[in-house]
C-alpha cells in the first residue's frame, strides 16, 4: 500500500539507515565485551543508536564514567579505521540525491571522523548539515540532536520527518515531536509512523510549501 508524508525537512540517522555497518559494529563491540563476560544479545540490543560511552554505562553501570569516555574514544578510532563490510543501504544514494534541493541533515551518534569514514566507504555524500556526537550534550534517545538539526534548518519539529532504524533513534525522534520512518527489519517493533524495508521505494516530490515523501 502506498503511503505519503508531507514535510519541510528530512533528518536521517546514519548507521542502519543510510549505511549498513552491522558487521564491523558487532565485530568490535563483541571484542570489547568479551573480557567483561557480557551476554552477546544484551550487548547487541544496547549499542545500536547510542553513543558508545552511554552504551558502556548501561552495560557496566558500576564503572567509572571516565573509563567509559576513554574506551569510547578508542572504540571510535577503531571503528573509523575499520570499514570492512560497510555498504550503502539500498536506495540511500538515490534518496540523498532527491533530497538535495530540500532541507535535510544527518543526525548520528557517530563523531565526525567515523561518520565521514563510513559514508565514504558506502560511496555516499555527506549532507551540508551533520549533527554528530560532538554537536550534542546528550545521546539518543534524548531528542537534542533532532531538535538542534530542525533549529539549524529553520524548520519546526512537526514539519520534520526522521528516518531511523533503532529503538533509541525512534524514541528520540518521537520525543522531538517528529514523524518517523522506520527503516529495516527491527524498526516496526518501535512503532514508527511508516515502515520501509530499505530506501529504494522512497520518492520525493516538491510541493508549494515543502515536499512529499511517497513510500511504495
Amino acid at each position: 500500500m502506498t503511503q505519503t508524508l508531507n514535510a519541510r525537512a528530512v533528518l536521517l540517522d546514519m548507521d542502519g539507515t543510510l549505511v549498513d555497518s552491522t558487521a564491523v559494529v558487532e565485530r568490535l563491540w563483541l571484542a570489547w565485551a568479551a573480557p567483561h563476560d557480557l551476554d552477546r544479545d544484551t550487548v547487541l540490543q544496547t549499542i545500536h543508536g547510542r553513543q558508545g560511552h552511554q552504551s558502556m554505562s548501561i552495560l557496566l553501570p558500576e564503572r567509572d564514567h571516565d573509563v567509559n569516555l576513554r574506551e569510547n574514544a578508542q572504540m571510535l578510532a577503531n571503528e573509523s579505521a575499520d570499514v570492512d563490510g560497510v555498504v550503502e543501504i539500498a536506495g540511500a544514494a538515490g534518496l540523498l540525491a532527491a533530497l538535495a534541493p530540500h532541507p535535510h541533515a544527518i543526525v548520528t551518534s557517530a563523531d565526525v571522523t567515523l561518520m565521514t569514514a563510513r559514508m565514504r566507504a558506502a560511496g555516499l555524500a555527506v549532507p551540508a548539515l551533520a549533527i554528530t556526537a560532538e554537536s550534542v550534550s546528550a545521546s539518543k534517545p534524548d531528542p537534542e540532536g533532532f531538535l538542534r538539526a530542525a533549529s539549524e534548518l529553520g524548520v519546526v519539529p512537526g514539519d520534520c520527518v526522521v528516518f531511523e532504524d533503532s529503538a533509541a533513534g525512534i524514541q528520540a525522534a518521537k520525543a522531538a515531536g517528529m514523524r518517523v520512518v522506520g527503516v529495516g527489519p527491527h524498526a516496526p517493533a518501535h512503532q514508527p509512523d511508516v515502515h520501509v524495508d530499505d530506501l529504494a521505494a522512497v520518492s520525493v516530490a516538491a510541493t508549494d510549501d515543502g515536499f512529499t515523501l511517497t513510500f511504495g
